[in-house]
């Protein structure tokens, strides 16, 4: 919420490609004279003052692919491209479906029914996922553990989990701390990438407790390659 007042300090790490979750939309977003302004913006949602945006910096440029699908559309089918090279970004902020409880439902419908394109390379799948695998619950096959599974089948995988050796469940860090309380912490943020990407992983970080939580009650989760 409030990105703009906010911008300024996750601009400090110097992202290429910044995915933001419950995003005030183009028309709200003045940074500034002291902010660094992005090369491209994406930004879809229902509310002006709460949907998803992407931001690039450098020389990329955004374009929503042609078969967005509206029933997903928190699970948002990007292309980040340059002169060089271009990524399958999925843009991710879950909804909680409105005749249930299961977070997991729309990315879990997403991934299946973007499943060829998953198939590539250079996918980058990110955002606020609202799961973890402490939530599954019996015999439902819509659960984090069966999605990232099924992710894992088209070799794509956490970089989290990856690079700081973890299993989804026992997390070491958190993203989340609800209602900004220490003593409610989860892992509910993702960024999974194709193998070719998760080879070139130099870094995974997740923000500090200490130095977010004035900001927001996530914190960002930071991924670096060396490309």
């Amino acid at each position: 919420m409030a990105f703009r007042k906010k911008a300024e300090f996750i601009l400090a790490e110097q992202p290429d490609i910044l995915i933001v979750p419950e995003c005030e939309n183009k028309e709200r977003l003045d940074f500034g004279l002291y902010t660094k302004m992005p090369n491209d913006i994406f930004w879809y949602g229902d509310l002006p003052t709460k949907g998803i945006g992407v931001f690039t910096y450098g020389d990329f440029k955004i374009k929503l692919l042609t078969f967005h699908n509206p029933d997903f559309k928190y699970v948002l089918p990007l292309s980040v491209y340059n002169d060089k090279t271009s990524y399958s970004v999925f843009a991710v902020w879950t909804q909680k479906p409105a005749n249930n409880d299961n977070y997991t439902e729309q990315i879990w419908n997403a991934v299946q029914y973007y499943g060829d394109l998953l198939d590539g390379e250079n996918i980058i799948i990110a955002g606020d996922f609202n799961t973890n695998t402490i939530f599954d619950k019996p015999n439902r096959i819509a659960n984090h553990s069966n999605l990232v599974d099924f992710l894992k089948s088209k070799n794509i995988n956490s970089t989290y989990h990856h690079f700081h050796n973890q299993i989804h469940g026992q997390e070491k860090d958190s993203t989340l701390f609800m209602q900004r309380k220490k003593e409610r912490p989860f892992h509910i943020d993702f960024c999974f990438t194709s193998s070719n990407l998760i080879d070139k992983l130099i870094n995974v970080e997740i923000g500090k407790y200490e130095d977010w939580t004035k900001h927001s009650d996530h914190k960002p989760l930071m991924v670096t390659f060396d490309l």
